[in-house]
């Protein structure tokens, strides 16, 4: 009996046979056999009137959108599989971006405060063998997942949204004036939208064959019985590159004891290991990362999973009257392994949009696709993703990932907060960008010409292009709010697409990005 099967096996809520069946669906992935069902449909004929505005699949993240639509007056019927609760694991996410639901009026600063379980300051990045720095207010507000949802149904429901639980989506047909729901009873609306998730059959459906070009793979637990530690680590390395695998660690403080996680990028290459194999890893190398014996620890919850990332992200509408949202859109980086800070990032831009969507009645795929165009921020992320992990098999100094980080971030460090809290954030900006380049080049010119046979040409010659986009996409942020007194002259079908240019200009540059 390996170290995982043991540790799991003695775990509350069973988590050891939810990581065989998580390692059932991984292996469908690297051997090319998971199915796509056909759960879209179409249809030429028109529906007539329809039930509700908007039905949102996927209540978890799908509360944030619904509770965001039914304060502007629309008629939103939310969908969730099982019951509506948040998981026992905080989300980490920093305070300012939380504001965004103060912002939105989905949350009073009390009701903020209150969902907030842990806060911890600073955060450490740290390398093997290389620089260690730290930084404050990054990912250091552990949000209570129950609390929050609670809070937002609540609100939900009193604004005159319904909540149907146990209630899992089936299928739908989509009519050129509406859609057709299914989920245990038929539902209408003018508008689906897809929350479900990395793994929803509506994203994998409009997807099809194609296989992830890159997966984040992690696992975690949380326990008692460390040393005493109110500070986190927001990325550190603790090993070298071994067996094609770079290892990297997050911890952090929590309510009921502290989180640590370990990760690694990669592909779905047969070769690469199961979770399991990860979590054996994990317990291997827990004690001399949190300086502390296995015997000592009190495990409370155990946390695992895979992330499927593609590059054609986000994910466009395939069909009329319906639009992928959060993970289900790929609408975070390849970097990032969590969705909330994404759907924070964007719950603004989309309430917004899809307002204007449903009042100017622009609900064909081609005015849908506007809501999640091409992010320059998001596809230049990609070449870091390959820089940070190697292929099976390829040949690469086990040092060298380590080495290029630490020179990275050491002069991400020089540059000051500025440039870094950014990047932590998963958010890249043209100037820090090409700041960071200039400096690393300058001073590490071996590491950088190293990276060209790791990541390939072609490669190099794709993120060209997006970092002149991300360019491109920074002056035309610029210019796009000296239009806004004329685009509002427009009629509301063209007002609402210059204004979806104009958050993609925003967006694809970074310049949504505060810290104040």
């Amino acid at each position: 009996m390996g170290l995982t099967e043991t540790i799991l096996g003695q775990m509350p809520g069973q988590p050891l046979q939810g990581l065989q069946g998580a390692d059932r669906l991984w292996q469908q992935y690297r051997q090319g056999t998971l199915p796509v069902s056909e759960v879209i449909r179409w249809s030429l004929k028109k529906i007539g009137d329809v039930e509700w505005d908007v039905v949102i699949a996927g209540g978890t993240l799908g509360i944030l959108l619904g509770a965001a639509l039914v304060q502007r007056g629309w008629r939103v019927l939310l969908l969730e599989r099982g019951q509506l609760r948040g998981r026992e694991q905080e989300w980490n996410i920093s305070r300012r971006e939380l504001q965004e639901l103060v912002e939105l009026e989905l949350l009073t600063p009390e009701e903020l405060q209150g969902a907030i379980a842990s806060e911890y300051n600073p955060g450490r990045i740290a390398f093997h063998g290389g620089a260690e720095f730290w930084v404050k207010d990054v990912l250091n507000v552990g949000v209570d997942p129950v609390m929050l949802l609670e809070t937002l149904k609540a609100k939900f429901l009193a604004a005159g949204g319904v909540l149907k639980e146990h209630t899992g989506f089936e299928g739908a047909i989509a009519y050129p004036d509406g859609v057709q729901v299914k989920a245990r009873e038929t539902y209408t609306a003018r508008l689906l939208i897809d929350a479900m998730g990395h793994f929803s059959p509506i994203a994998r459906q409009a997807r099809g064959q194609t296989r992830p070009d890159a997966v984040c793979m992690v696992v975690g637990t949380c326990g008692t019985g460390f040393p005493q530690n109110e500070t986190g680590d927001l990325f550190a390395s603790i090993t070298p590159l071994s067996d094609s695998q770079q290892y990297f660690w997050e911890a952090f403080p929590a309510r009921d004891g502290r989180t640590t996680y370990l990760f690694t990028y990669g592909d779905t290459h047969p070769d690469r290991p199961s979770l399991e194999t990860l979590f054996d890893d994990y317990f291997r190398l827990l004690p001399s990362y949190q300086q502390v014996d296995l015997t000592n620890l009190n495990f409370k919850r155990a946390l695992f999973g895979f992330f499927p990332c593609y590059r054609q992200s986000p994910l466009a509408s395939t069909w009329d009257r319906i639009l992928h949202i959060g993970d289900s859109s790929g609408s975070q980086s390849p970097l990032s392994f969590g969705g909330f800070g994404a759907m924070i990032r964007h719950l603004h831009r989309l309430t917004d949009g899809i307002d204007e969507a449903l009042h100017a009645d622009a609900l064909g795929k081609k005015d849908l696709s506007l809501l999640q165009p091409y992010q320059p921020s998001l596809s230049v992320t990609w070449l870091f993703q390959q820089s940070m992990s190697a292929r099976v098999g390829q040949a690469v100094n086990p040092e060298q990932i380590n080495q290029l980080l630490s020179a990275v971030f050491t002069e991400m460090n020089a540059l000051g907060e500025p440039v870094l809290k950014p990047f932590l954030q998963d958010v890249v900006q043209f100037i820090p960008l090409a700041q960071t380049l200039a400096l690393t080049t300058v001073n590490h010119p071996g590491l950088v010409l190293k990276i060209l046979p790791q990541v390939g040409i072609p490669a190099v010659t794709e993120w060209l292009w997006h970092y002149g986009n991300l360019g491109l996409y920074t002056g035309l942020h610029g210019l796009g709010r000296s239009l806004l007194p004329w685009i509002h002259t427009r009629p509301p079908a063209k007002q609402y697409r210059w204004h979806r240019r104009l958050d993609a200009w925003t967006y694809g540059s970074g310049s949504d990005y505060r810290d104040e």
